[in-house]
């Protein structure tokens, strides 16, 4: 939060269809900074926030609670998340998957609910047919926006793209891309998404790792790679994983300006 606002200066600048603002687990305190931040995003910067809600660790009464403060806060945008175990939290019965969270919502709220997917399947899914099956009920319980976890090979893309249009889910699915610009935080992240890691993008850690700047210029090139060729196979949009840097949103919105 400390420089929430130099990083919003500049990604509003770049006129975005959203920003994304996260969801702590673990209490009010995380979710009334989720709030306080969706709130200047679209009162102070007036570009529409989405904000992430996570429920398996949260009853009904708690998510209606969440629902209540949103409406009067005049956001509309919810991406309805399982959320990630923690051994150290107790999970709740009330919703073991996104698509009980929506479902429960849709019923009850008037939200535009986005929903996450995985090109390279959840890390526990059972398989490639059972992740299509679970996201087809995600969209089918009232998800209008898909948006795919970080991935890095657009092939692994366009193959998943392809089995979401004949299980017949039309919903919009938006790629996910994240350019590399610290090697340890995206070895970790692949780590925990299971995304893969192309040759390509290997031999781009392996040689610069241990040069920031080098890592920075050719994780951007790559990305922006990425970005041109989604874009020229006709995609939906793309969703910009910046980590809070605005430097990598100015950069990829630059080397595609002339583009889209």
């Amino acid at each position: 939060m400390k420089n929430i606002d130099k990083t919003l200066s500049v990604l509003c600048e770049l006129n975005p269809d959203y920003i994304s603002v996260t969801f702590g687990a673990g209490g009010g305190a995380n979710r009334n900074r989720t709030i306080e931040l969706a709130k200047r995003i679209k009162q102070e910067y007036h570009v529409e926030p989405v904000v992430h809600l996570t429920c398996l660790h949260y009853d009904k009464a708690e998510i209606d609670e969440f629902a209540r403060v949103l409406t009067n806060a005049g956001l509309q945008n919810v991406l309805a998340l399982r959320g990630d175990k923690n051994p150290n939290m107790r999970e709740k019965e009330s919703f073991l998957h996104a698509s009980d969270l929506i479902a429960y919502m849709k019923d009850k709220w008037d939200f535009c609910f986005l929903g996450a997917c995985y090109p390279e399947c959840h890390p526990e899914s059972e398989d490639k047919v059972c992740e299509i099956k679970h996201l087809k009920a995600k969209v089918n319980a009232g998800a209008e926006v898909l948006l795919s976890q970080l991935c890095f090979d657009n092939h692994a893309f366009f193959r998943f793209q392809e089995a979401c249009r004949i299980a017949d889910i039309q919903a919009p699915v938006i790629p996910g891309i994240m350019p590399v610009i610290n090697a340890a935080q995206i070895k970790r992240m692949i780590t925990m998404c299971g995304a893969t890691f192309p040759v390509r993008f290997q031999k781009i850690i392996q040689a610069y790792e241990s040069n920031k700047e080098a890592l920075f210029d050719a994780g951007m090139s790559y990305a922006l790679s990425q970005i041109i060729d989604l874009l020229v196979s006709d995609v939906e949009g793309i969703h910009l994983y910046t980590m809070n840097n605005p430097l990598v949103a100015r950069r990829i919105c630059e080397g595609i300006r002339n583009i889209i």
